[in-house]
């Protein structure tokens, strides 16, 4: 991997900010990769437009902001809108399938997969929604492996949560290996 650029976008509260410093860290701290975060949101606490960039590299990162991002992650309706166009030609773009209804021709390979969905029939509870996506995300890119985002993922959430959150990852695995 020489470098890549990700962005994920979605709405306050579904945990697109969290889900950006998890795999940053599973590449930092785990992998050994060069990692940088940043994040952007509205003004409102829940439910605003909000972005987060990663870029993970074997170089030294130069810039931390995302342009032209390898992998696209849209988990709204308002964040296909405003972000899609942005997604590099034969690139990547993960879209929720119950949440985003695809709209435009993008140059990238969209992948649309129930996460949402399959989070709610699984666990009943939407706080791991974030999770599932990492693993998707994992699962089909192998940007990091899913041992390291397993690590990172018990460095940031309580222990009470852990098995839910093993739960997500491994469901998003599977989501994703359903469409490789």
């Amino acid at each position: 991997m020489e470098t890549t650029r990700i962005v994920f976008s979605g709405s306050g509260g579904q945990g697109v900010i969290t889900a950006a410093i998890i795999l940053g860290e599973a590449a930092a701290l785990h992998e050994g990769l060069n990692a940088v975060q940043t994040q952007s949101y509205g003004p409102e606490a829940r439910g605003g437009a909000t972005r987060a960039d990663v870029v993970i590299s074997q170089h030294p990162i130069r810039y931390p902001k995302v342009i032209s991002p390898h992998v696209l992650v849209c988990l709204t309706q308002e964040a296909y809108n405003k972000y899609s166009g942005i997604g590099r030609p034969g690139g990547l773009l993960i879209i929720d399938s119950q949440l985003v209804t695809p709209a435009k021709k993008s140059d990238a390979r969209q992948v649309a997969l129930p996460m949402y969905q399959a989070v709610m029939e699984a666990i009943g509870n939407p706080v791991v929604f974030n999770i599932c996506m990492l693993g998707a995300l994992v699962g089909l890119t192998s940007l990091v492996k899913p041992e390291s985002l397993w690590r990172a993922v018990q460095s940031k959430i309580p222990p009470a949560f852990l098995e839910i959150n093993q739960r997500a990852l491994e469901l998003g695995g599977e989501l994703a290996s359903s469409v490789r």
